[in-house]
């Protein structure tokens, strides 16, 4: 029995890690749930599952929260509530599906406290991955991929020699976009943007995936899982969404991970490894599919990837500051303040400015963080027109 710890219980990755704990009721056993605002699915999820320790990170929805509270529940509020519930519940993993820097803190927590760490949260590597894996080291605790491209890549790695690989490869959808001209995306509409082929999401995630910021964020979290150099780490657009990524070796052979698009896979495998177990989803059904085809992205047209390579090799604060721009950026689009180009305009400038601290600590990796988004900000203050 795995004793988890569940923070972000409310989205979309903490709602299927739920159906995960009802398939394996001998397997898993959720013992603690973190929200930001969600208080009333966070009481519906604790009284299901029964769980005694509860962190709601907003501060006006802790407040509002604790008359409704059943007794025998240990509350935790604010953001270093979600570290206290870390810190003093007894659990084997915590996973982290927090969107945005908050996810951080329990995350080193975690380690800190002997716990393993299920990542689902792209911020907590792509911020500092050099603290998160030099802990995990320290401590001798895993730290498990739940992203279905990185969960691939460590599934296809289990029994390899590093030494024999080459490259990972990770797949991407290609987004609304994958077709169309330069010209065209200067007038790209919100909606159109938010119509993503394949899979339903939230808005930001949504736009991330049309941008392809998604992917550059996804290459900085190999980069740190698997200690590759960021000229290992590929990408190739796959709109079948089939292979969820592959890692081709020294020998040119290459190992790729299939199943059908359902995030309940890659959590399941994370929170049970090494086991595999029956899941219950259904399996694939390759003559149905018929064909799966593969194509290089175009960086010209999908410059993110250029960005995040860029960030990932310099490392230090430029990769939260990459980050952090990107969501000024896209919260600017989806206000229809910007154009879609002017996205990633926004990121390179915002990188471009920023001074490189190559060594820093958590405080200097907040703080570059905050400087760029308010550096996002005044620029967005200082356009004269969408587009500028």
């Amino acid at each position: 029995m795995k004793r988890v710890i569940l923070l972000g219980s409310s989205g979309s990755i903490g709602e299927s890690t739920c159906k995960v704990a009802r398939a394996l009721p001998d397997k898993m056993k959720i013992v603690g749930l973190g929200v930001a605002k969600s208080t009333a699915r966070v009481l519906e999820q604790a009284r299901e599952f029964g769980v005694k320790s509860i962190a709601v990170s907003d501060v006006q929805a802790a407040e509002k929260i604790k008359k409704d509270l059943p007794a025998g529940i240990q509350f935790y509020p604010g953001n270093e509530g979600l570290v206290r519930m870390v810190e003093e519940t007894e659990a084997d993993m915590v996973l982290v599906a927090i969107v945005g820097t908050a996810g951080l803190a329990p995350a080193l927590a975690a380690l800190r406290t002997g716990k393993d760490l299920a990542v689902a949260s792209k911020e907590i590597l792509v911020l500092a991955g050099s603290a998160v894996m030099a802990e995990a080291k320290k401590r001798k605790k895993q730290v498990l991929p739940v992203d279905s491209e990185h969960n691939a890549i460590f599934q296809c790695l289990q029994g390899a020699d590093e030494k024999g690989v080459r490259k990972v490869i990770l797949t991407a959808s290609g987004g609304p976009f994958r077709k169309s001209r330069a010209a065209e995306m200067e007038n790209v509409t919100v909606a159109q943007a938010l119509k993503h082929p394949t899979w339903s999401m939230g808005k930001k995630i949504t736009i991330d995936s049309a941008t392809m910021f998604n992917k550059g964020l996804e290459m900085i979290e190999a980069h740190w899982l698997f200690g590759l150099p960021m000229s290992q780490v590929d990408v190739v657009v796959h709109p079948q969404s089939i292979v969820h990524s592959m890692v081709e070796f020294v020998d040119g052979s290459v190992l790729a991970q299939l199943s059908v698009t359902d995030m309940c896979f890659p959590i399941q495998y994370a929170v049970t490894y090494p086991e595999r177990l029956p899941s219950g989803l259904p399996p694939l059904d390759l003559p149905k599919l018929g064909s799966l085809t593969f194509e290089a992205p175009d960086e010209k047209r999908f410059p993110a990837l250029r960005l995040a390579r860029e960030a990932g090799e310099q490392g230090g604060t430029l990769p939260g500051v990459f980050n952090a721009a990107n969501e000024v950026a896209v919260e600017a689009f989806l206000e229809e303040r910007i154009s879609f180009p002017r996205i990633w305009g926004m990121v390179e400038s915002v990188m471009l400015d920023h001074r490189t601290e190559k060594t820093p600590g958590l405080e200097a990796i907040v703080a570059a963080d905050q400087w760029a988004r308010a550096r996002a900000r005044e620029m967005l203050g200082s356009s004269k027109r969408i587009g500028s």
